[in-house]
């Protein structure tokens, strides 16, 4: 019986949130398709860029909350909240599948949910009944110890847990900004450039392939890296994805579209059930 995949979700600018374009529908459809073919998820583990630290930090307050965690946007997208239970027990849990792995970590009692992570869940679980322990990223660390981190994770498969990492498949502001302020972008249909079509389409290819090795060295590897992603921070949680379902069974993208020319939002799901997740949203 296949268990839930664990998912890597592009989250993109803020803006998702009340500009969903193509993505937003994505979203709306994936919840109600994991729960037609998995079952509800009894939790979710979510790691975004944007909650970070020295080490994983597990947020396990009882409840939370949109953290509203930007600047210079329209007035209403600091109007739009999301509040879903915590997870206490489940950070205990995570806290001692950690200590197994050997996994340097710490507890927290801090709640919230910033914009990679809310800004996703609102859109496949609007009414936040689905509890959530947020995980702090530790972007200092290599994406083998983030693929560590993941296959620490991956007993929550079974355990009915959806492991989720928010991040970007692309990421470089400058692209997409420019000399503009952050609420004008420029055209969300810009035309892809072709640094960023190559930059995905090694990324599915190696992934395809269960080219573990390489996406570990994407840094070597992956054509226009340094440019599609200067900093590793939204790129780590892919890993993250990667090391909860494995390559061993097929990894499949569930999602692609590029916003601003750059700004990539693919979507992609890890581990034996990705294939029937597939199914059920091509339906």
């Amino acid at each position: 019986m296949d268990t839930l995949p664990a998912l890597f979700v592009s989250h993109g600018s803020p803006m998702l949130a009340l500009e969903p374009g193509a993505t937003g529908p994505f979203f709306e459809r994936l919840g109600p398709a994991l729960a037609s073919t998995f079952g509800a998820p009894r939790a979710i583990v979510v790691v975004s860029p944007h909650t970070a630290a020295r080490v994983p930090v597990l947020l396990g307050s009882a409840t939370h909350h949109a953290v509203h965690d930007f600047g210079g946007f329209p007035p209403a997208l600091y109007e739009l909240q999301y509040g879903p239970p915590g997870a206490p027990a489940l950070a205990q849990r995570v806290g001692a599948l950690f200590d197994a792995a050997g996994i340097a970590h710490d507890h927290s009692d801090d709640a919230g949910l910033d914009h990679g992570m809310w800004s996703v869940l609102r859109f496949a679980w609007p009414g936040a009944e689905i509890p959530v322990l947020p995980i702090a990223l530790a972007p200092q660390q290599d994406p083998s110890r983030q693929w560590a981190i993941g296959a620490a994770l991956a007993p929550l498969r079974d355990e009915g847990v959806l492991v989720v990492g928010s991040g970007s498949l692309t990421h470089n502001l400058r692209l997409v900004f420019g000399r503009r302020r952050p609420d004008q972008l420029g055209a969300e249909d810009d035309a892809e450039i072709p640094e960023s079509r190559a930059f995905r389409d090694w990324v599915r290819a190696r992934v395809a392939a269960g080219d573990r090795a390489a996406l570990l060295d994407y840094r070597a590897q992956a054509p226009h890296a340094a440019l599609m992603h200067p900093t590793d921070e939204h790129w780590l949680p892919f890993y993250i994805a990667a090391g909860a379902g494995g390559l061993d069974a097929p990894a499949l993208r569930l999602h692609e579209a590029v916003t601003y020319g750059c700004l990539a939002m693919d979507a992609y799901a890890f581990g034996s059930g990705a294939g029937r997740l597939a199914e059920t949203l091509r339906h």
